[in-house]
């Protein structure tokens, strides 16, 4: 396929790259900020643009990838282009993007990226949706040659999804910055608490999460949990945090 990128963050690079190792070609990478298109352009033998009145018209995918609440201002652009048209957001429906084209559809790869880091799209969910059994048809194929885990997701499953992984990502990375921001005020490394990290998310590979659940709130131990929130009487913010997280444990024991 013949691909147009409307991004150049976390999420567009990794695609990028990954639909280029299998066999696609990446046509066009825009940007407003021209520097941006070109590092990734460069990165998967496109040419950058940074103005959205130069994109390719006959290519056979629009890939956008912004920002939630700069998507419709993309898709406006791109309603003289002949190809499908895909956003790639957890939460924007798919409307926002139909509403300006003819084929519309959703591309959301559930995962987390980094630039620096470089990820593999063999078990990547990949959640599709489109506003057509033919465009879906499309997707599907595109997908399957990616991930083997693909799945047709309605906008409202997908919202939920992403609420899901909020949840499941977005907040422990916060936890591990907060137990970092305890441990550097008192002489300690992060590295300590890295095998520890390590082995619970092994946990929950094999195993509901609420089965493998420990520390002191699931065995009611009292003691240790009024000797923590003492130590924290000083730090409001994480005090709250470690009751509300604690007392949630507790209830779901119940």
């Amino acid at each position: 396929m013949k691909i147009v990128l409307l991004g150049s963050g976390n999420v567009a690079t990794h695609l990028a790259k990954a639909l280029k190792s299998k066999g696609n070609e990446v046509v066009q990478v825009y940007s407003p900020n021209l520097v941006n298109a070109d590092t990734l352009a460069q990165l998967v033998g496109a040419r950058a643009i940074n103005d959205l009145k130069d994109v390719e018209l006959h290519a056979d995918l629009y890939i956008i990838s912004v920002k939630d609440d700069a998507i419709g201002t993309v898709a406006a652009s791109l309603k003289n282009v002949s190809g499908l048209v895909v956003h790639t957001s957890g939460t924007t429906d798919i409307n926002v993007v139909g509403s300006q084209v003819k084929k519309a559809g959703v591309f959301y790869p559930l995962q987390t990226f980094s630039k620096s880091k470089d990820v593999s799209f063999d078990n990547i969910p990949l959640c599709i949706e489109a506003n057509d059994s033919d465009q879906l048809a499309v997707l599907n194929v595109l997908a399957a040659k990616m991930s083997n885990q693909v799945y047709e997701l309605d906008g409202e499953k997908r919202k939920v999804l992403h609420l899901a992984a909020v949840f499941a990502c977005n907040f422990p990375n916060h936890l591990y910055a907060l137990a970092n921001k305890i441990l550097n005020q008192n002489g300690l490394d992060f590295g300590i608490i890295r095998p520890l990290i390590a082995e619970t998310g092994d946990k929950v590979m094999g195993n509901l999460p609420e089965n493998v659940q420990t520390g002191p709130a699931v065995r009611d131990d009292e003691s240790t949990l009024n000797k923590h929130l003492s130590m924290l009487k000083d730090m409001p913010e994480l005090h709250n945090i470690y009751q509300i997280l604690s007392n949630s444990i507790k209830l779901m024991q119940k």
